[in-house]
């Protein structure tokens, strides 16, 4: 076992030790109390069943099967989740088939962030998360379930998920992917579009095509941004079946996958002898696999925001420093767009997640002794699954990467180190994406050009007025400012400047999300401008140097001077109402930083 995957992982621990302690007292007590039903009195227990047919109705009664509860995200607007409109029938048969029931407990919203990049709506996408987390909630309150099923994928939704679910971490917890859609526009000439119609080369047709032509069907899109992080994650932590993160929607084993999930689930009820919780299997140990599989494939920079919020739902304490620290031993072994050309159809061809996994096992950055849905052990997670009739086999996978151009072996990466960093200095805290950034470019000093909306900069650098060496600062951007959008749109005209051989970086107490690029990027930059930070008192023409390699991020003006700064307050008027963000408001006044999860919760289990 590596020293460093120890230490961190010996930290957190202890850290963490008496608000995890606190957290599973209370879930041992609450699980003590399964079926959760047999609390209800007749009057409840009929509200809870009335819809269901008589066999059900018989079969929940009698308290000795078990009744899952479906927790779902479907929507036929997103194409991530239109797959899950025909899961329920198919869950609903496959327990029925163990002699079990299964209910729809309710729905969660999911939005989607590719549609609302560069709207108001953005600024709520943030705040979805926790709302999901308590639609989650509510879904499970009625206490009928021996079990949850989370039908979830994208952005805020698996995070938003796993909030809730821990809340009722004594109901073992299964989460279904929905798969990708099929490969469409190459990457690359998909970035090649964009950056065009940045430039005015191309129009709004031509771009539109493009979109289309990579956006083009059910599924989840294919670039390794958040989304496709999510699904990387729950099977690194063990809450997916092995080898199910990848799977086409229209594939028969997307299916076959579903139908295996639910009796799974059904298998890890009290009723049926292997009981597992999903307290106990999302403890330290995989958080850390989780950090690590983050690191390894290149992930979404915003999995360093979920990860603790969702870590501290279940009485763990997560800071930077722990992604930060296993960064320096975790070699990056995948290249998916943005780190690459392949997308994650090619990188689940190549090997994929129960490849990755098998090589940092052998190199020891892997906790293996951990409990999974799938029963102990993570190396079953080195299987893939392959139809036997109706039925799925488990066989190992393969041993050698199919491909060295997207997945390599722990003993040649890509890099030595993992693809995330955490930069320090007197601008603050924040993260940075290298997993994308050459060699070249992560060292960066200009002057600064600061902007309090991606909107202005857009304009700037339309107007020619970005065409030089330059540290781009975007404030104002955080979760109490505005809830803290992401800032998608700026990279095409970041992108264009890079190439037209200028030095330039981009410092942000926004997000940049899991389609982070090429052009180095300071993020999440806390304390935000909003709340007096630093980002606050930079002036236009202050030299900024962000040194990824050293891990600074830095304003070089004297001492005294800065001191005597008074920070700009801005205008954020004009983010308060529209789209529904008066709605928000609450929860713009209530959130914590970056760094704490971004999150509204305090929970209880914290307290002393």
């Amino acid at each position: 076992m590596n020293a460093t995957l120890q230490s961190v992982t010996a930290r957190i621990i202890e850290r963490s030790g008496p608000s995890r302690r606190r957290y599973l007292e209370r879930m041992r007590d609450a699980g003590e109390q399964i079926p959760d039903r047999r609390q209800l009195s007749c009057g409840n227990l009929a509200h809870g069943f009335a819809a269901c047919s008589e066999d059900e109705k018989n079969t929940i009664k009698m308290m000795n099967q078990a009744n899952l509860g479906i927790v779902t995200a479907y929507n036929d607007m997103l194409s991530a989740h239109q797959p899950y409109e025909r899961f329920p029938n198919i869950i609903k048969q496959a327990v029925r088939e163990m002699g079990c029931t299964a209910q729809v407990a309710g729905g969660v919203p999911a939005m989607c962030d590719g549609v609302t990049q560069g709207q108001p709506g953005m600024e709520l996408s943030l705040f979805s998360r926790d709302t999901i987390a308590m639609a989650t909630g509510v879904a499970l309150s009625h206490n009928m379930f021996d079990a949850a099923l989370y039908l979830g994928v994208c952005d805020k939704i698996v995070p938003g998920l796993v909030i809730g679910a821990l809340r009722f971490g004594y109901l073992p917890s299964v989460f279904v992917p929905a798969g990708p859609m099929p490969s469409g526009l190459p990457n690359k000439e998909k970035a090649r579009v964009r950056q065009e119609y940045a430039e005015g080369k191309v129009g709004r047709d031509e771009l539109l095509q493009a979109e289309s032509d990579s956006y083009h069907s059910a599924g989840t899109c294919t670039f390794y941004g958040t989304a496709n992080s999510n699904q990387m994650l729950m099977e690194f932590m063990g809450l997916h079946l092995p080898g199910s993160s990848f799977v086409n929607p229209e594939n028969p084993m997307r299916d076959a996958l579903t139908r295996e999930a639910a009796q799974q689930a059904i298998r890890l009820t009290k009723q049926n002898g292997q009981y597992t919780p999903i307290a106990d299997v999302l403890d330290e140990k995989a958080f850390v696999n989780g950090i690590v599989g983050l690191l390894a494939t290149g992930g979404s920079t915003n999995l360093t925001i979920h990860m603790i919020a969702m870590a501290r739902a279940a009485g763990i304490v997560l800071t930077w420093e722990d992604f930060s620290d296993l960064s320096t031993v975790v070699p990056t072994l995948a290249h998916v767009y943005p780190n690459g050309m392949a997308d994650v159809n090619h990188f689940h061809a190549a090997g994929g997640l129960g490849y990755v996994m098998g090589e940092l096992l052998g190199a020891g950055l892997l906790h293996g002794d951990v409990k999974t849905i799938f029963g102990t052990g993570l190396d079953r997670y080195t299987q893939e699954p392959f139809l036997n009739g109706d039925d799925i086999d488990f066989r190992p996978g393969t041993k050698v990467s199919l491909d060295e151009d997207i997945v390599r072996p722990a003993s040649n990466p890509f890099s030595p180190q993992g693809g995330l960093e955490v930069l320090k200095g007197n601008l603050g805290t924040g993260v940075i994406k290298v997993s994308a950034v050459k060699a070249e470019h992560r060292i960066i000093e200009g002057p600064a050009v600061v902007f309090e909306s991606q909107h202005d900069l857009q304009q700037a650098f339309k107007a020619g007025e970005l065409d030089r060496d330059c540290v781009v600062v975007v404030r104002f951007q955080g979760p109490k400012a505005n809830g803290m959008p992401e800032l998608h749109k700026l990279t095409p005209p970041l992108g264009v400047l890079l190439d037209r051989g200028f030095k330039v970086a981009l410092v942000t107490d926004g997000r940049m999300s899991g389609a982070s690029g090429k052009v180095p990027a300071a993020i999440h930059m806390s304390p935000e401008a909003s709340e007096g930070g630093p980002l606050a008192r930079v002036q236009a023409g202050d030299i900024i140097r962000l040194d990824a390699d050293a891990g600074t991020v830095e304003v070089k003006v004297d001492t005294t001077e800065w001191a005597k700064r008074q920070p700009v307050v801005a205008d954020l008027s004009g983010n308060q109402f529209g789209v529904g963000r008066e709605l928000f408001a609450p929860m713009r006044a209530a959130v914590n930083t970056a760094q704490e999860g971004a999150t509204i919760f305090r929970f209880e289990d914290f307290e002393e």
